[in-house]
């Protein structure tokens, strides 16, 4: 099978002048590197593309290929992950991981909150700020939490995060509108353990990989499991496969969400525990990264004793089921009546 690779190498925005942290999400070489061994050891053969600019022009020229392995995360909007596959959907062309309602949906957290939160998951209390006016309208408890509704890698998130007070609320809310020109998601704060379940397959065929506990070690930013804590994990952060109950808790509340989002093929769900111990859904990541020994999907899945190559493998079974069943048909020929 040919097997199209499309991502967005970090090192290509920073030469444009992006900055560190606006990049955060964006792959190295070393994951395309790595992705494209894992297909060809797999027995396929592969197509490096490249970003959404490089897949128009492509397809312009005429290029196709059976499956797109999709990693691009997009720069620019708040639906910038629904962008490659609403692309490819609009060609017929099969590609991993979700389609771009569900890409659209999930990259706004407070949207996502909202969806799980009616189909019965646990999740904690939240507000989205809109504007500084709505800042005053918040009536959750503290101590809360703040970040950006539609950022991930941790990208505004620090020790600030945890707010104790109105007075701290307004400020963190203020800059966070600032910085980011998104909303900012307001939640309870959960005091408990801190878990990332990884989970393959899409609808029923899916399943929980195991659940990871986040620990963060002397040297990490306290308390929050920050964008300096997942940059410098290595250093900062020990992961842990857990089995206790907490953590099949965790796993059981990731798979409900993972199927009632409508997520596919392969990802993530962070989770945590409140005061009571009960297990709260967080966000989920339906892209997740795919660095071998950074990303927290790889780190789990070799820590469960599978071998990287194998989760390449069962990505791309759970997508090639889709293979032809979104082929662009021609349009009916119309006879004008005699």
């Amino acid at each position: 099978m040919l097997v199209g690779l499309t991502y967005d190498l970090r090192a290509d925005y920073l030469a444009e002048g992006y900055g560190e942290e606006e990049t955060a999400e964006f792959d190295s070489p070393g994951t395309i590197q790595a992705l494209d061994d894992a297909l060809r050891a797999l027995g396929h053969r592969t197509a490096r593309i490249g970003n959404l600019h490089r897949l128009v022009e492509r397809l312009a020229q005429g290029e196709r290929w059976d499956l797109v392995f999709n990693i691009a995360e997009g720069l620019n909007g708040m639906g910038r992950e629904a962008q490659v596959p609403a692309v490819l959907d609009g060609y017929g062309i099969a590609y991993t991981f979700s389609d771009p309602m569900v890409m659209g949906l999930t990259l706004h957290k407070g949207l996502t909150k909202r969806v799980v939160r009616d189909a019965g998951v646990a999740t904690a209390d939240f507000a989205v700020v809109e504007s500084e006016a709505d800042i005053d309208a918040i009536r959750l408890p503290f101590p809360l939490f703040a970040k950006p509704v539609a950022e991930g890698t941790g990208k505004g998130v620090t020790p600030a995060s945890r707010i104790a007070d109105r007075e701290a609320l307004s400020g963190v809310c203020r800059e966070l509108l600032r910085r980011f020109d998104q909303p900012v998601l307001v939640e309870t704060y959960l005091p408990g353990r801190e878990f990332t379940v990884g989970l393959v397959g899409s609808g029923a065929r899916a399943e929980s990989i195991g659940a990871l506990e986040v620990i963060l070690k002397d040297n990490a930013e306290p308390g929050v499991y920050s964008y300096i804590n997942k940059e410098q994990c290595e250093e900062r952060v020990i992961y842990r496969l857990v089995d206790d109950a907490p953590a099949r808790e965790a796993a059981a509340v990731a798979l409900r969400a993972w199927r009632v989002l409508g997520c596919r093929d392969a990802g993530r769900i962070d989770l945590r525990a409140d005061a009571a111990g009960r297990v709260n859904f967080i966000e989920v990541n339906p892209l997740a990264g795919l660095h071998p020994t950074h990303s927290d999907l790889p780190i789990l899945w070799q820590k469960a004793g599978r071998d990287y190559a194998d989760l390449i493998r069962r990505i791309v079974e759970s997508a090639a089921r889709r293979i032809g069943k979104s082929r662009v048909r021609p349009p009916e020929r119309r006879i004008a009546a005699a």
